[in-house]
């Protein structure tokens, strides 16, 4: 692992020799690294990521590298395009796939692999657990991401979840309202199907708060099955988190029409 920071001292120096100059690292290995996100450049004020292998670099620019084979080395599974409006698209993001990436890379990140298949910059505008599979809005200008961002804070975006839990829920409807991190936060949960082991829930919420139904259900001791965080389920359990984004429903923002996207059978989470 390699976790550095280099100062340039020669005008025009090359990003790949800099890299190469101060890591054991070879030119092919970095510029790797350097397609997947572990490389950042600091110019001014300004600390951007930079895959560009032949920039020239200033005297007193700064680049950093992050360094980690195995998460360099990760292979991320695909997201599947759901809806393209040009200016935003609507992505089934599976489980392991995270929403952005980290100062460590972005190649395993839902706003890198979209950039890639459309050739087009993204901009996230919520985010949804790595180990939470389903649907997700991607903006591909700054002003629908405004817009979008918009759209979510004033709470016009209806977000539909499917949860499955050990045991009988013992709940047909049931409002969940305690605060999370001191906010306000709002989950409504209603019992679909139950057999003897579990049941599935389908859960809407009002509020985007961080863990926010992964909270809500283990403060009523029915977390969700598979959750490491705030279930019992430990570092080894055999299943993934069963909780999914199954339908996101909102007016378009481009020309008011009413978009309501719903997980296909075959991605959705099998009770």
């Amino acid at each position: 692992m390699i976790e550095r920071k280099i100062t340039i001292k020669t005008e025009n120096q090359l990003l790949i020799d800099a890299l190469v100059d101060a890591t054991s690292l070879s030119k092919q290995v970095l510029k790797t690294a350097l397609d997947k996100g572990c490389v950042w450049l600091k110019a001014g004020k300004k600390t951007n990521r930079i895959r560009r292998v032949k920039k020239p670099l200033k005297v007193g620019n700064e680049v950093f590298i992050y360094f980690n084979e195995k998460i360099l080395s990760a292979i991320p599974t695909q997201p599947t395009l759901l809806l393209d409006k040009k200016s935003y698209s609507i992505w089934f993001k599976p489980a392991g796939v995270f929403s952005q990436g980290s100062k460590w890379g972005d190649h395993c990140a839902l706003t890198r692999l979209v950039e890639k298949k459309l050739d087009r910059p993204t901009f996230l505008v919520h985010r949804l657990d790595r180990a939470t599979s389903g649907i997700m809005l991607i903006a591909h200008s700054k002003a629908m991401a405004k817009a979008l961002s918009t759209l979510f804070a004033d709470r016009l975006i209806k977000k539909t979840y499917l949860a499955i839990v050990s045991g009988d829920f013992p709940h047909k409807k049931i409002s969940l309202t305690s605060d999370i991190d001191g906010k306000h936060a709002l989950s409504h949960i209603t019992k679909l199907v139950q057999n003897e082991q579990k049941s599935l829930l389908s859960v809407h919420i009002e509020t985007g708060r961080k863990h926010q139904i992964r909270k809500h259900l283990s403060e009523i001791d029915f977390p969700i099955i598979g959750d490491r965080l705030y279930g019992t389920a430990k570092k080894n359990h055999p299943e993934d988190l069963q909780l999914q984004a199954i339908n996101l429903a909102f007016n378009c923002p481009i020309d008011q029409q009413p978009i309501n996207i719903t997980l296909p059978d075959e991605d959705q989470l099998k009770f």
